[in-house]
């Protein structure tokens, strides 16, 4: 499902339907800061220096980066993985679009009250995901099993299982295997090419353009000292009638069983002032999923 460098990136894509439902426009508030970036350092001045970094090829930046994360054997040995935590889900912090014509809504009284949901994510290779939010004794499923998805969103009244739209099959589709893009990329007929150097977050980074085995091309941010992926374009979203460019940060990387993984995540959407974070709280490497858990839910 969550887009997958080390995350899903379409659990990103896809969980605000489960919860918010994508289908409907969210209007008005004053937008974000500099586009592409978090709300929170949108309006932290970046150093008039340009960013800079040692020149290296595109497969000496993807070996150092698959070497930050634990390494290809580690990487290879990882069969399931499992995360837990909360996400964000709107509330007092509901993202807003500013509309033309419309008037701004009463200033938020409690801007932090964002809601948070608790949430379990579980992925096995062949593209196989599980994802569950609890809200209010409620469940909401979202389930993909490597080649057909389905969702049950009970927050939206709806309590009969739907099959993903053909947006939703499309964005799993495209998605990487459990270990990421990178770590098989040659294998996976995916090209990679280094457009420079960018800053992230105030830190140099490489900017990696990856096309995939199908034409789709994506972009992926490898910080220049770590070597690890801290930033992931995402799939752009329809709000207010109009696309709006996606960004998705990763941070807080901790090693798991020999793996790095992320345990803060904080997707962005162009011209929206609040963001979306997942908090892992714990991760497993390897866990026992049957393959039944990844069956269209009853």
């Amino acid at each position: 499902m969550l887009r997958r460098v080390v995350i899903p990136l379409v659990v990103l894509a896809l969980a605000p339907a489960l919860v918010l439902g994508v289908d409907k426009p969210v209007v008005a508030n004053k937008p974000a800061g500099a586009a592409g970036k978090p709300a929170s350092s949108a309006n932290k001045p970046e150093a008039d220096k340009p960013a800079s970094a040692a020149k290296l090829s595109a497969a000496a930046i993807v070996e150092r980066t698959i070497s930050a994360r634990g390494g290809r054997g580690a990487w290879h040995s990882v069969q399931t993985l499992s995360w837990s935590g909360k996400m964000d889900a709107g509330g007092n912090n509901q993202r807003y679009l500013k509309a033309p014509g419309m008037a701004a809504p009463p200033v938020n009284e409690n801007p932090a009250a964002q809601v948070q949901l608790p949430f379990t994510l579980e992925m096995k290779r062949g593209r196989k995901s599980r994802l569950e939010l609890q809200f209010n004794g409620q469940t909401a499923v979202q389930v993909y099993d490597g080649k057909q998805g389905w969702k049950l969103r009970p927050f939206l009244n709806r309590h009969q299982v739907e099959p993903y739209t053909a947006d939703e099959a499309r964005i799993a589709a495209d998605e990487s295997d459990i270990a990421g893009r990178l770590v098989d990329a040659a294998d996976n007929g995916t090209k990679i090419e280094v457009q420079g150097v960018e800053k992230v977050e105030g830190k140099a980074a490489y900017k990696l353009k990856l096309t995939l085995r199908n034409g789709h091309v994506v972009h992926e941010w490898v910080d220049a000292q770590s070597f690890l992926e801290v930033k992931v374009e995402g799939t752009p979203r329809r709000l207010d009638g109009k696309m709006h460019a996606v960004a998705v940060y990763m941070r807080d990387y901790r090693n798991v069983s020999g793996v790095q993984i992320p345990y803060l995540i904080e997707t962005t959407v162009q011209g929206v002032e609040r963001t979306e974070k997942i908090i892992i709280e714990k991760a497993a490497v390897n866990p026992h999923l049957d393959d039944s858990r990844f069956a269209k839910p009853t």
